[in-house]
């Protein structure tokens, strides 16, 4: 079948069909149907982070299987929900629906959609502050999602605090309170115990959210591709040593480093 035999609905309604068939008690599969919403909520994490890795490669041919399997979380949520009788797929894809119209009333509605777009992102925070009150968040911070990833769940946390006056006024402030909170952390490794050095860890992990906020940098996106740096020059260092015969643990700390800064320099060199 060509791509342009396919439907879109078929193929939503055939994937529905094999996860109902999967969940079947009597014919189904023995790990599906063990499965519930707890132990499949970390694989719905880890597939929506692949297909950001996708996305960061830009492995265009490997985007649509990821997004297949991050479809896949969605149905089996539903299909599992549906068995329940709490809500079933078509009820996700109605609630995604009236949102998306409930909050583009300058695309579905009356509205002009002549504004810029600082004032489209003002109104925007009304309609989903009209939405947490219906859903009894009366707080600043009701409704930041516990499972976020924590440097996202920190910018989030911000954000909200932000738009109601308490932030400071630019990211010179925040280097000021990075210093401040590096020295805590040498404090608490000097003279106090694991858990206070984890809090006030933590404490400097939360302040450089806030300038990468500042700084208008995604800290994830930032930490993800510092990772792919780290392990494409380590993987430089490895392949060095292999020409030798040699491997990292058969060299030392100072013959690595030399390596490293080789590998920097060649990256820079052919920017």
């Amino acid at each position: 079948m060509t791509k342009a035999d396919r439907d879109a609905g078929a193929e939503i309604a055939r994937l529905i069909d094999i996860m109902a068939q999967l969940r079947d008690p009597k014919t189904g599969c023995p790990w599906d149907i063990e499965q519930d919403f707890a132990s499949i909520a970390p694989y719905t994490i880890e597939e929506a982070h692949e297909v950001a890795d996708a996305i960061e490669r830009q492995a265009w041919d490997e985007l649509p299987g990821e997004l297949g399997d991050l479809l896949l979380q969605v149905v089996f949520h539903a299909q599992m929900a549906d068995e329940k009788g709490m809500f079933d797929f078509a009820d996700c894809a109605a609630a995604i629906s009236d949102k998306l119209v409930f909050r583009h009333p300058h695309v579905f509605g009356d509205e002009s959609r002549d504004k810029s777009a600082a004032q489209q992102v003002k109104d925007w925070e009304a309609i989903k502050a009209v939405e947490r009150a219906g859903k009894a968040e009366g707080g600043t911070l009701d409704g930041v999602a516990l499972g976020l990833p924590a440097l996202t769940r920190a910018v989030k946390l911000q954000n909200r605090a932000a738009r109601v006056g308490f932030d400071w006024p630019g990211a010179a402030e925040v280097l000021d309170k990075i210093a401040e909170e590096t020295a805590e952390l040498v404090e608490a490794r000097d003279s106090l115990g694991p858990e206070a050095l984890e809090e006030e860890f933590g404490d400097l992990l939360f302040v450089m959210a806030n300038l990468a906020r500042h700084l208008e940098i995604d800290p994830e996106q930032a930490l993800r591709r510092a990772n792919t740096k780290f392990t494409r020059r380590f993987r430089t260092i490895e392949a060095a040593l292999a020409a030798e015969g040699r491997r990292p643990e058969d060299s030392n700390l100072a013959e690595m480093d030399r390596l490293w800064d080789e590998a920097k320099a060649a990256e820079k060199a052919a920017q």
